[in-house]
């Protein structure tokens, strides 16, 4: 024995790794026939795979320019970066943006700009930023919501994120004023952490679910009385990425602190359906909304991906009929967002965010019903300009979540789907998440989202204006094609938006901060 130690111990170093990559090729050659690639270049052949695995890094740090990444390019990534980190976020000598391009959004500034003088909100706080209506009020519920922000967190669960980028966003929307909406996971408990909350609810009812898996109103009276932080309830009908299509969560999957919140069983496949089972058709949708409305005393809003129009016909017939309907309405963008996706639905179902709206918008002003609905648009609006845009075309508030996620510390590895988000952001791995200083990035969130309004507010001003709910849909251009090279919105889209009742910024921060206490 002692004399093989000391054989091995005389062997060389060289010939240890050439025994290893002979034992390599051998594998390769004779014990495996699932690639194709290694049977036929043993060894050298791993090299292809592991280039193609961290091809996405090397894209994006080293081959791709400012502008031509997707979802989000190295000049938006680096804005939000540099806005949430409260650094310079300008860019010198010129844009790089190809100004020409299809798509491209242009801001009509008037000649003399809009002056904020002393005695204005925005002279003492740069900052505030409030929506111009009131979620609810048309419906009297007796709870009505005005957000104080017109920049809030879209909806992303607890469990697709991870519990410290929950409680960043909290922490963060509570310091910017803004609120946080939960996504179909439920409350959890990183949702309570002083900011505002929107309940959003999808065919899986978590957090509001009975035992069989349908939808209970005891459960959601239960909910709203014990969390004052709840401001308004959505019910999601379906979303950008995926729309009409279901889910499921492995059991694998499902912690006992998930199956708690999500009101399910540990271990145990949950199917999240792709329609509803608490009503089938329009007038049973609106009868929900009603009764969710009625027994919470809160705002009730849908959201929504948008394709065919007939059942939206159907549902404008009926508010008008009626009186009754949802107060707000979130509109997703096709695009897709953080939910994980197969191409076919991530690439081709449901409409833009730029398509999708307008023909909402367009079909809610025929019918006479925009001054009662609270429209929030959802769909990489996270930038200043777009905003004007989105609020040029109708919205009065934005939801953002990937924008949100790169401001605490996102990099855009598109892994969410993995589990393996080096970032510790969509995750539920102990150590990668335990990278996220709540502290830290709740600050950052919250400066992304004041550096926002602030450099919103003054491309507003430079339009001519207080609030950007003023935008009218000839105040922004956008190139189109070679028929007509630049238009404005109004004459692209074919409608005008309705005008927003709105007094002046005195007058909304008074209704928002009533003896010095969000009202």
């Amino acid at each position: 024995m002692e004399n093989f130690t000391d054989f091995l111990g005389n062997v060389p170093w060289w010939l240890w790794i050439v025994t290893f990559i002979l034992l390599i090729a051998i594998r390769d050659v004779f014990l495996q026939r699932s690639h194709t690639i290694n049977h036929n270049f043993p060894v050298v052949g791993h090299l292809r795979y592991w280039l193609e695995s961290i091809g996405p890094e090397m894209r994006q740090y080293f081959v791709a320019n400012n502008r031509e990444e997707l979802p989000f390019n190295r000049i938006e990534r680096g804005w939000i970066y540099a806005s949430a980190k409260k650094e310079n976020n300008y860019e010198g000598f010129g844009t790089d943006r190809d100004i020409y391009a299809h798509q491209h959004i242009f801001v009509k500034n008037a000649m003399i700009g809009y002056q904020v003088s002393e005695g204005h909100p925005n002279f003492e706080d740069p900052y505030f930023l409030a929506c111009a209506k009131v979620i609810g009020a048309y419906n009297k519920r007796k709870k009505p919501f005005r957000p104080a922000s017109v920049i809030n967190v879209s909806a992303m669960s607890f469990g697709s994120l991870s519990a410290a980028a929950v409680e960043a966003m909290n922490k963060g929307v509570a310091k910017a004023g803004a609120y946080h909406n939960t996504g179909e996971g439920g409350l959890s408990p990183y949702h309570k952490k002083g900011g505002d909350v929107v309940f959003h609810f999808g065919t899986g009812y978590f957090g509001v679910r009975s035992k069989d898996g349908n939808f209970s109103i005891e459960k959601m009276k239960i909910l709203v009385d014990e969390n004052p932080c709840i401001k308004a309830i959505e019910i999601k009908l379906s979303q950008g990425a995926k729309p009409g299509k279901g889910g499921v969560l492995p059991g694998s999957k499902i912690s006992r602190e998930i199956a708690e919140i999500r009101g399910v069983e540990i271990g145990k496949d949950v199917l999240s359906p792709a329609t509803h089972k608490a009503f089938d058709s329009i007038p049973e949708l609106l009868q929900l909304i009603e009764r969710i409305a009625n027994e919470t005393g809160l705002p009730v809003g849908i959201k929504a991906a948008i394709g065919k129009l007939d059942q939206w016909d159907e549902l404008t017939d009926l508010m008008k009929k009626t009186g009754k309907g949802p107060d707000f309405i979130t509109i997703d963008g096709g695009e897709g967002g953080t939910g994980a996706a197969p191409p076919s639905f991530a690439d081709h179902v449901s409409l833009p965010w730029v398509y999708g709206f307008a023909t909402i918008y367009k079909l809610f002003q025929d019918k006479g019903l925009c001054g009662r609905v609270v429209f929030i648009g959802s769909g990489k609006l996270g930038f200043p300009a777009k905003a004007a845009m989105a609020f040029a075309m109708g919205v009065d508030c934005i939801n953002v979540a990937r924008e949100a996620m790169m401001s605490i510390g996102c990099i855009q590895a598109q892994v969410c789907h993995t589990n393996r988000c080096p970032a510790g952001v969509a995750t539920q791995s102990k150590w990668l998440q335990a990278g996220i200083d709540v502290s830290l990035k709740s600050n950052r969130l919250a400066q992304y989202f004041k550096t926002f309004q602030k450099e919103f507010l003054e491309v507003t001003h430079a339009a001519g204006y207080q609030h950007p709910c003023q935008f009218t849909m000839n105040d922004i251009q956008v190139n189109v094609d070679d028929d007509y090279l630049s238009s404005d919105l109004k004459t692209v889209y074919g409608y005008e938006k309705t005008p927003v009742a709105f007094e002046s910024m005195k007058e909304l921060h008074d209704c928002i901060y009533l003896g010095g206490k969000p009202n």
